[in-house]
């Protein structure tokens, strides 16, 4: 999914910290939290990529560098991507709290009919 705030956030941040300038060392702190896995990706172009995954669903944000001149795990420890993992985690909580009106994990789905009928073919030129 297209997450459109975090793009506008991106090139904003760009305008005002040019990491461009800069070619970063590629990082990854992976890490269980409530119950979910976190995966926080510095990579080499300074963006940062964040995944949260709990129960098979995982949402992703990118972000670029606060803080260029410090080192990822410092930045990550201080709390500098605090509010991207908190919102990761409420969408993913969002998702796993919802009930389908249509589908239910106690009701088995019917096959549909291109599965089991044989595929149809014609002789006619």
């Amino acid at each position: 999914m297209f997450d459109i705030k975090s793009f506008f956030k991106r090139e904003v941040e760009k305008k005002l910290i040019n990491v461009d300038d800069y070619i970063f060392m590629p990082e990854r702190v992976e890490m269980e939290l409530e119950g979910g896995l976190l995966n926080c990706v510095l990579n080499s172009d300074g963006r940062v990529d964040i995944f949260y995954t709990k129960q098979g669903v995982t949402e992703v944000s990118s972000a670029a560098r606060k803080h260029p001149f410090t080192a990822f795990e410092t930045e990550l420890y201080h709390g500098v991507y605090d509010d991207i993992i908190h919102d990761l985690i409420k969408e993913v909580s969002k998702i796993l709290d919802g009930k389908s009106t249509y589908f239910r994990h106690n009701k088995t789905l019917a096959p549909t009919a291109s599965l089991m009928s044989k595929p149809h073919t014609t002789n006619e030129l």
